[in-house]
This record gives C-alpha cells, sequence and structure tokens, in this order.
C-alpha cells in the first residue's frame, strides 16, 4: 500500500504547463486541490441554484484523484493531446494503462473503491462537473498569469474562456458570472 501513496505523492513533484513560462508554477497536485474546490463550487451551484442532486462529496473526490495518471504518464500538453484522433486515442489509452498500474499497488481489498474514483464513470454527472471544473481550472490560471503580465498565456485566456461560453453547462455559466471575476481584482479590491 505504501508505493500507491508513494506515487501519489510524486504529484507535487510534476510541473503543468510545460509549454509555456509561467509566472507562477503549478504542480498536479496544487492544481487537483484547485479542480477539487471548484467542482465542488460546481456540485452546490447544481444542487442550490439548479435544483439538482449531485453527491459534492464524490465530485471533490473525483477531481482530487483526476490527474492521478500523470503520475506515470506525465502532463501533456492540451494541444498536443487533443492534436489529432490518433494522438488523443493513444494517450487515452496510456492515460488508461497508468490508472490501472496505480490501482493495482493497492491491496486488493482497496482496488475497487480507489478504482471507482481514479477510473470514473465518464457518463455521470460528477466526472462532467469535474472535467468542466478542469477546464475552469485552466482558464483561471490564464487569468492569473495575464493579470501578472505574462501576455503568453492571452490567447489561451481568451479561447479557453470561449470555449467555457460555448459549453452549454449551467453550472459553468454561473460559475464564471458569479465566481470567476473575482479573479481579476486585487488583494485590495477583493477587501
Amino acid at each position: 500500500m505504501s508505493k500507491f501513496f508513494a506515487y501519489l505523492n510524486r504529484m507535487k513533484y510534476i510541473k503543468r504547463w510545460s509549454l509555456m513560462r509561467s509566472i507562477r508554477e503549478e504542480n498536479i497536485m496544487e492544481h487537483s486541490q484547485q479542480v477539487a474546490v471548484i467542482a465542488h463550487a460546481l456540485a452546490l451551484i447544481n444542487n442550490k441554484v439548479f435544483g439538482g442532486n449531485v453527491d459534492a462529496n464524490k465530485v471533490v473526490l473525483l477531481a482530487q484523484y483526476h490527474e492521478v495518471g500523470e503520475v506515470i504518464t506525465g502532463d501533456l500538453p492540451t494541444p498536443i493531446k487533443y492534436f489529432n484522433p490518433e494522438i488523443k486515442t493513444a494517450y487515452k489509452d496510456l492515460e488508461k494503462n497508468a490508472c490501472e498500474r496505480i490501482v493495482g499497488m493497492l491491496p486488493e481489498e482497496f482496488q475497487d473503491e480507489y478504482a471507482k474514483l481514479i477510473m470514473p464513470d465518464e457518463n455521470s454527472l460528477e466526472y462532467k462537473l469535474v472535467k468542466c471544473a478542469d477546464r475552469l481550472s485552466a482558464y483561471l490560471k490564464c487569468v492569473e498569469e495575464v493579470k501578472a503580465g505574462n501576455s503568453e498565456f492571452k490567447k489561451a485566456k481568451t479561447t479557453i474562456g470561449n470555449e467555457l461560453k460555448k459549453c452549454g453547462v449551467k453550472e459553468v455559466d454561473y460559475y464564471l458570472k458569479e465566481f470567476a471575476p473575482a479573479f481579476d481584482l486585487t488583494l485590495d479590491e477583493l477587501d
């Protein structure tokens, strides 16, 4: 069992945004925590604003484990992952194999529970909210970088922002309207 958690600990050493120079470095562990916070907000928006019945705790756990495969594969930037269907399929297979390998490090009695989190049902609303939270996290990273004067993230901010506005997910629309603008504010403006 110690191998499993030792592997997860490696998440803090794998850097994100490897193709773009960042003003503030971010690792997968930090990214996963931010995605968990955003995903939780999306779940609450679903439940409180739109009368849904999403399991917010499950959403947080799915978000926390959503990048586990990258402990083995590393972080492949989105433009490369989705460059063409062959690369996308090959990378998804690689991620699946990495996740299966990591789950296999656990004692058998724990494997089914962790497998549900590391290799979730991709058709569930909880999973879809985590995917949206992952894109929102990428957008907010761009906002943070542009705000700090890093113009390298300008195009990505516009592109991801437009994707989010067009995605047709009401929880994302609400988040962009009610929460995202605060990320453009300074500490003094937040007071």
